[in-house]
């Protein structure tokens, strides 16, 4: 038996993560990489998230006051 190198594609496993205006590339858990961002390049998002110097943001809509409990439930817990 005897070893030999071969290429595979995995072009379209590999992930990015944005830290420090750079592009950081991972195949499954493994850093394999990474990418400097020009300064000024464009980022394009979807309507909900928005850029902000080297953060990416998501607007949602939470809830004014977490804690706050049920006021109108009877005596046995019915609400």
């Amino acid at each position: 038996m005897t070893l030999k190198q071969q290429k595979i594609d995995v072009t379209d496993r590999v992930v990015g993560k944005l830290k420090n205006g750079e592009l950081e590339l991972y195949l499954e858990n493994e850093r394999i990489g990474k990418m400097t961002l020009p300064e000024g390049c464009m980022l394009e998002l979807e309507h909900h998230f928005e850029g902000s110097g080297k953060s990416i943001y998501q607007n949602v809509t939470t809830t004014d006051q977490p804690e706050a409990k049920y006021t109108d439930c009877d005596q046995g817990g019915w609400c």
